[in-house]
Parts: C-alpha cells; structure tokens; sequence
C-alpha cells in the first residue's frame, strides 16, 4: 500500500513544542530505563516521557485510562503533528482503500476506535468523511474530542475487554490509531470489531511496529490471533505495510483487514 498523501505527515522542526508533561511520578525508573526511548530526538524526549507514562511496563488498564484522564489537556501538545503521525496515516490508508472502492464518503458510518481527542477525525473530516463516530475510555479525552464538533456519537467505553453495548453489522470501517499499546487493547479487540463492522466493510489499524517485540499483549499473540481469524473465515488480510515515522521517528505498521 502506498502511503503518501496530500495530507502529509510534518516534521519536528514544524515548531512543534512539546508541553511540560508531568513525568515525575513516573515510577522510578530513571530516563534511561524507559523502554524505546532510543533514538527518540532530543526535543522529543519529553512528550515520549509523557507518552510512555500511559504506556510504562506494567499498566493496568484502570491506571492506562486514568492517565490519559490527567494528560488530556496537554496531549495534543505533546503527540502534535510531526511527533505523532498515527491520526494521519490511518486517515490516510481508509481514505485510499475507498478511493479504490468508488465509495462516496459522506455516507459511509466509520467508527474511531480508542478515539483520544479527535485527531483522527480531523484527518478524516479533510477527506470527506462526514459520518463519524468515537469510542474512547477517558472522559477528560473525550471532553476535547466533542469541541471539535466533528464526530455523530460518542461511545465512552473500552474494547476487547467485553462485548460493548454497539449492536452488530453498525458500521461500515474502523479506524483504529495509538489504541494498541502496554495496558490498552487486547488482542481480542479485534474480535469485537469484526461484530461491529458490516461484511466487506474494513479494519484498519495502525500501531508502534516495535510494540510486537515487546509488549507482552502482541508478542506472538496479535498477528497470530489475525491469522487465526482469517482461518475461521472471519476477516481477510489485505495488507500489511510498514511505515516510516508513526511516532517519535519510529516505524509504525497498518494493518487492513476485510470483515466477512
């Protein structure tokens, strides 16, 4: 898949400025003990400090939600356009898979899923999507993405944990961008998508590639568990593409999967 787009992706010399995140309480790990961190530009460090404390070894899903809760007003300040570029590539890859389809895009129904404050929507929102939906766990998150006056309705809940109040067959794509991580989605996640989304309709997920080399959750688990949804007949692979600077100049990954 290609990934290239109008709507591209800004480095972090765009004047991007990373707040000053609470990091202190961040356990007692020193920075250097912060898993990934290299590599991470100098005048990153900080948002990947504020980043990695909803992701640290370790987090349970209550204290994963709870931290974003006391992030939420400096988020988009440190995960801004050039340090994070999930919202746009995931954007990007649904945008370019219904432009292959001939799809008119004011009238297909698109959940964001682990929405945050609503980049994503923005990013969709330049393509001509206009019927959007969230689901999120944080409220503070959530109070950010209403002010954009972009998504139709809101779901205040997690996914993969159980089976959420969204009847089956109710959208026609996913998107999915930063919701993968320590503490975050399940693997079974992806099961709960596949009973919301209508078939032929599509997943598309991007993620940290290095998360799948250590983040207990995915290591073995999360691509193994696709394939075993595609033996069973319930989705199919349509790609997999490895892209440069999801966040943090590290590599991100997007996947795409049909729901049959």
């Amino acid at each position: 898949m290609r990934m290239s787009s109008s709507h591209s992706s800004s480095s972090f010399s765009d004047g991007c400025t990373s707040g000053e995140a609470q990091v202190g309480e961040m356990m007692s790990n020193n920075v250097s003990k912060i898993i990934g961190e290299e590599g991470v530009p100098e005048e990153a460090k900080k948002a990947y400090e504020a980043n990695y404390k909803a992701h640290r070894k370790g987090i349970t899903y209550d204290s994963m939600v709870k931290t974003y809760d006391e992030w939420a007003e400096k988020y988009d300040q440190d995960l801004c356009p050039g340090v994070y570029n999930g919202p746009e590539l995931v954007a990007n890859a649904l945008n370019q898979e219904l432009d292959r389809e001939g799809k008119n895009k004011e009238d297909v129904r698109v959940l964001d899923v682990a929405a945050g404050t609503g980049r994503v929507g923005v990013e969709l929102y330049k393509f001509g999507f206009r019927n959007i939906d969230a689901l999120e766990p944080s409220e503070k998150m959530l109070h950010l993405l209403r002010q954009r006056n972009i998504y139709r309705k809101e779901w205040q809940d997690s996914i993969g944990f159980h089976q959420t109040k969204i009847q089956d067959d109710t959208y026609d794509y996913v998107a999915s961008a930063g919701g993968m991580g320590e503490g975050h989605m399940p693997v079974t996640a992806i099961d709960e998508m596949i009973r919301i989304v209508k078939p032929g309709g599509l997943i598309v997920i991007v993620m940290r590639e290095e998360y799948l080399s250590y983040v207990n959750e995915y290591v073995n688990k999360l691509e193994p568990h696709l394939s075993s949804l595609v033996a069973e007949g319930k989705c199919e692979k349509v790609s997999r593409t490895v892209v440069p600077n999801y966040c943090f100049n590290k590599n991100g990954v997007v996947f795409v999967y049909k729901v049959l």
